[in-house]
């Protein structure tokens, strides 16, 4: 579930830092001047480059030999052509002039010739270092590395990583030396052959050697290369553990250095990765401590390393995740969430996500303080620091004594508001709330009240919005109606603040729907109640009719018996004293005749299509006539047609003629539509008018819901 960011370097600026590596400390170093070239033509500007390299080229394919003026010859080319290949515009040019083959045979010495007395070199290890330091340059492009290799540099690069043992140790044999290793890096940079073929050519052994030596530099590019040839190469890995590189390693962690302990951290946490048994082997060799020291290092790197070893760490031994917490990892950790630098807040997140994990580890993140920060990190663009963040989460979740604490500081709102870039982010973030929901019951229920009781003014609020979402229906009414929960929300409807009026719209539709799960209170029509129905053929027949209705200047024919079992206002009309009880043909005024008709077809029959045309006059006709099923169906069938724009006019009209069900869509509506409202100018006009219903519909709503519950 967790997002585990783990590359061998980042492509683009992982190349930029090996080149400036390799660039430093080089004697005489020049930039290449590209203003001369800028007043002649592109093509000229060409060919006048290759010529100069192809100078160069048979320089050295002419020079190879020990006199001390090819030697100086071949010095002089080399550094011409190194300055070119800083150019990565230029290095495809080089090498298309034949560069590579005369560079690889330069890396060794030619055979000492007549002028030679047999013990010295002219230009010793100079030579050698410069074609290194080109080669590794050109290497910089991966569609090179092959070219290279093939034209045999790797067991000329080994060799030159052992020259220090043959000879004492000087400048010159520590830089050919440190250009061999950086040449080996960029050769094997996220290529798997070359990586297999430096360890074929015996290339392991000298580099684990030279993380001893005696070079700062050195030892840090034997590591940085060892880094590389470690990353997804199972082979390599083990080699260089056999060579009994940890030990070494181990203490490099150690080094003020912090370009040592950079790379010491590299080389681990590349070896560790995906390997169980190495990664058991360098916690038995003592890694731990060093690693959690480099959590407060000076360099960001070197941290952000840290972190995704300790994660590594912590993948699956629940024992380690322990001691990785009881060893102080976690404030540098939080502390590091709150990095501007974005890779450390991604790295500290996956650390705490995968320490998280553990049930004893849970309340102490929490209590040093991970929450806030954690959930500001659900803000962030960054996708995989957008999980790593909700993952950590996850785990905190899991542990009673935070879901509190979650609560208090806004996370169940923070969870629910949040724009998740990826789909298992989402996933995630959707078992969080299941598992709080799980668990708000008992003595975490209590204590969410008790908050809700005597909190800050805010903090009762966080707790009303969080239970609305994750309570369980038959704790509603103890929440909301015995705890003034429903007065928390209600009171963030009528706030000024949008944010707040969204929080409590949201909150109390989500508290609807699970009353409504639970008891169906006004959301749909009801059976109609049994009564004597003459039938459809009755309607408006004059068989039998003893009472007749004059409507817009018609007569309809109608039967006392069915209209006195249909209401209490036909009962009134025919039964008491009004003038209707002996007239043969009574006035109906103010209602059409279709509507007329509409409303006897139901008296005779219990059921009726209801038109959304006559819907309304329907409604009012049956309001006077009493016909309480007829205007339920006349409320539902409005109620499918409530708008943005006419949601206001829809309750005036269910006050108007007390219809519930009408009045209970429209306060529904008017919180599940908060987006499209809350911009119109009237908005909060109309919250003042619906507030007083929308209270008595939740006390309604939730104490029914309960009883409900009771009867099941």
């Amino acid at each position: 579930m967790e997002n585990q960011k783990h590359t061998e370097r980042s492509s683009s600026s992982g190349r930029r830092s090996l080149k400036r590596k390799l660039e430093e400390d080089l004697e005489d170093d020049r930039k290449v001047s590209s203003s001369s070239s800028s007043s002649q033509s592109s093509e000229d500007a060409h060919q006048d480059l290759a010529r100069e390299v192809r100078t160069q080229v048979e320089i050295l394919e002419s020079s190879f030999s020990s006199s001390e003026s090819d030697r100086a010859s071949s010095k002089r080319a080399i550094h011409v052509l190194s300055e070119f290949a800083k150019n990565e515009e230029i290095v495809n040019v080089i090498v298309d002039c034949g560069a590579v083959p005369a560079l690889v045979q330069h890396l060794q010495a030619p055979p000492h010739g007549s002028e030679g007395d047999g013990t010295h070199m002219p230009y010793e290890h100079e030579v050698e270092k410069g074609s290194a330091f080109t080669l590794g340059l050109l290497a910089i492009k991966p569609e090179h590395q092959q070219l290279i290799v093939d034209a045999g540099a790797l067991p000329h690069l080994v060799n030159l990583l052992k020259r220090h043992r043959d000879a004492q140790n000087s400048r010159a044999v520590n830089g050919v030396i440190r250009r061999a290793a950086d040449a080996v890096t960029n050769l094997a940079h996220e290529n798997s052959s070359i990586k297999t073929r430096v360890r074929i050519e015996g290339g392991i052994p000298p580099l684990v050697e030279l993380l001893e030596f005696v070079d700062s530099k050195v030892q840090r590019a034997a590591a940085g290369s060892l880094r590389t040839l470690a990353f997804k190469n199972d082979e390599n890995k083990n080699q260089i553990v056999e060579c009994s590189a940890l030990p070494t390693l181990i203490l490099m962690l150690r080094s003020e250095d912090t370009a040592i302990h950079y790379e010491a951290v590299g080389v681990i946490g590349n070896l560790v990765h995906s390997s169980p048994n190495i990664k058991k082997e360098v916690l038995l060799a003592g890694a731990l401590q060093p690693v959690i020291g480099l959590l407060s290092s000076s360099c960001s790197e070197s941290q952000r390393e840290a972190a995704l070893l300790l994660g590594q760490f912590a993948a699956t031994d629940s024992d380690c995740k322990i001691h990785i917490v009881q060893r102080g990892a976690v404030p540098p950790l939080i502390e590091m969430l709150q990095s501007p630098d974005a890779q450390l807040r991604e790295m500290s997140a996956f650390a705490l996500g995968r320490l998280a994990q553990d049930a004893h580890n849970q309340a102490g993140i929490a209590h040093c303080g991970g929450i806030i920060p954690l959930l500001k990190l659900l803000d962030s663009k960054n996708g995989s620091l957008q999980h790593n963040a909700a993952f950590a989460l996850y785990g905190l979740a899991d542990n009673e004594d935070n879901v509190a604490d979650l609560i208090k500081v806004g996370g169940v709102q923070k969870l629910h508001d949040g724009e998740f870039i990826v789909q298992p982010t989402r996933d995630c973030v959707a078992k969080t709330l299941k598992r709080l929901e799980e668990k708000i019951h008992g003595r975490i229920l209590g204590h969410l009240l008790y908050l809700m009781r005597i909190g800050e003014k805010v903090i009762q609020r966080r707790v009303a919005l969080a239970l609305a979402h994750l309570c369980l229906p038959d704790d509603q009414k103890t929440i909301f109606i015995d705890n003034n929960g429903l007065e928390l929300l209600l009171e963030l409807l009528e706030s000024t603040n949008l944010k707040h009026q969204r929080d409590g719209s949201v909150a109390l539709c989500k508290l609807a729907n699970k009353a409504s799960s639970l008891s169906q209170v006004d959301a749909a029509p009801p059976s109609p109640v049994p009564q004597v129905y003459l039938g459809e053929q009755y309607v408006n027949n004059s068989t039998l009719s003893d009472v007749t209705f004059l409507v817009e200047g018609k007569l309809f024919y109608a039967h006392r018996i069915c209209l006195l079992a249909s209401s209490d206002a036909f009962r009134a009309m025919f039964d008491g004293g009004y003038r209707e009880r002996d007239a043969k043909d009574i006035e109906i005024p103010n209602i059409r005749w279709d509507v007329f008709e509409l409303m006897m077809r139901y008296i005779y029959t219990g059921s009726v299509d209801v038109n959304l045309d006559v819907a309304q006059d329907l409604l009012r006709a049956a309001d006077q006539y009493l016909l309480e099923g007829l205007k339920r169906l006349c409320e539902y069938a409005i109620a499918q047609d409530i708008s943005v724009e006419s949601v206001s006019l829809m309750f005036e009209l269910s006050e108007a003629f007390n219809a519930l069900t009408l009045r209970n869509a429209c306060i529904l509506f008017i919180l599940e539509k908060f987006d499209q409202l809350s911009v119109m100018p009237w908005y909060s006009h109309l919250i003042q008018r619906v507030l007083p219903e929308t209270r008595s519909y939740f006390v309604r709503a939730l104490s029914r819901a309960n009883q409900a519950d009771i009867r099941v």
